[in-house]
């Protein structure tokens, strides 16, 4: 049998066997690999001329390309990076210059005599809020009322607070700090061990003993996670989540805490509920601010988070005032506001945050 047919046949000297598994040689060199790179290539030249007139190197933004092209549209990774660096640095500059005009043109309005027009508005979440009709004018008559009949009443009438933090069942970790913390945030106040004593009777102790407020650090994983505000004797009750705490000690260029009465400044607490859930923590805190410690503790509110601070004013002259961060700083999310003292099984709650019914729009708030 001859082996002219066989490819798979390699050409040996005769007498010698032939091995399988290798192509035959040919005498003659394969031109096809080097005609099929020469098309490749021409054809790459081809849709690269074609991809230059599609897109070309419009790599400086002027003012025709400001709006586009679209970066999407450029093939190229690198030259597509670059082109959308170079118009959002052109963007940010157009709306510097666009600021500059501006004022420019407002200050020559002024010294003109003439009408200065106002400004649009920013649009924020917090100046799209949704309607509520709970919402309420602080000086307004009806909540005067309100406030001079209910529980907090008789604090704001002159009684001094005289508070007890505490923690959850035998706590551990950084749970211990931050009720020494919250020690120094509020006058006379003191840190009770609770070890396995049940919240009804240490109200019920607090109450026998003159107490007006009981704050209750629960934890999870060895952190502290949530705050319980209990006014005595007749509530209510706040439960909030923690979150955001930072120690004195991790406060850079923090001032040091002195025992003067703090003024309290309550930010943003425009419904019902906010009103209640501001005076609340107002109550944990003298009404009789000594002004010549300068400092100042702030609730700020936005978008249903309560940030706490706690700063002293600095006078550098007559005209520049500084703040100095004494620490600590932490955030309060209201979970639940209950009528009365601490019950989970009898109480009556006034609001539970439900997430699935009530997170449902980022622009409604409940505070």
């Amino acid at each position: 049998m001859g082996t002219e047919g066989l490819g798979y046949y390699r050409d040996v000297p005769s007498g010698k066997k032939m091995k399988k598994g290798k192509k035959k040689v040919s005498e003659e060199p394969d031109r096809g690999g080097k005609r099929r790179r020469l098309e490749k290539g021409a054809a790459a030249g081809v849709s690269d001329a074609v991809a230059g007139e599609a897109a070309p190197p419009q790599a400086y933004v002027t003012e025709d390309n400001r709006s586009g092209p679209e970066p999407s549209s450029i093939k190229n990774k690198e030259r597509r990076r670059k082109f959308y660096l170079q118009q959002k640095a052109q963007k940010k500059q157009d709306k510097r210059e666009g600021r500059a005009k501006r004022t420019r043109d407002e200050k020559e309005l002024k010294e003109q005599g003439l009408p200065v027009p106002e400004r649009m508005p920013q649009k924020t979440i917090d100046n799209q809020r949704v309607f509520d009709e709970t919402v309420v004018d602080p000086e307004d008559e009806e909540v005067a009322l309100d406030q001079e009949s209910d529980e907090l009443a008789s604090y704001f009438d002159g009684t001094p607070p005289k508070v007890i933090v505490t923690t959850s069942i035998n706590p551990k970790g950084d749970t211990y700090k931050f009720a020494e913390e919250m020690i120094n945030i509020f006058p006379n106040s003191e840190c009770i061990p609770r070890k396995t004593a049940s919240l009804k009777s240490i109200i019920k102790g607090a109450i026998e003993r003159g107490y007006t407020d009981i704050v209750v650090i629960n934890e999870d994983r060895k952190k502290p996670t949530g705050l319980v505000v209990c006014h005595l004797p007749n509530g209510p009750t706040a439960h909030f989540k923690l979150t955001s705490v930072k120690y004195n000690k991790d406060i850079k260029g923090r001032g040091r805490q002195t025992t003067h009465f703090p003024e309290v400044v309550l930010n943003q607490f425009h419904t019902r509920l906010g009103h209640q859930v501001g005076r609340l923590l107002n109550a944990l805190f003298p009404q009789q601010p000594e002004f010549t410690g300068r400092s100042v503790v702030t609730f700020h509110n936005q978008r249903d988070f309560i940030f706490f601070r706690y700063h002293r004013y600095i006078f550098k002259n007559a005209k520049k005032v500084g703040l100095q961060e004494l620490g600590p700083r932490f955030t309060l999310k209201l979970r639940s506001l209950q009528q009365g003292t601490f019950d989970t099984k009898y109480g009556e709650f006034e609001w539970v945050h439900k997430r699935k019914e009530m997170d449902i729009s980022r622009r409604k708030f409940f505070l």
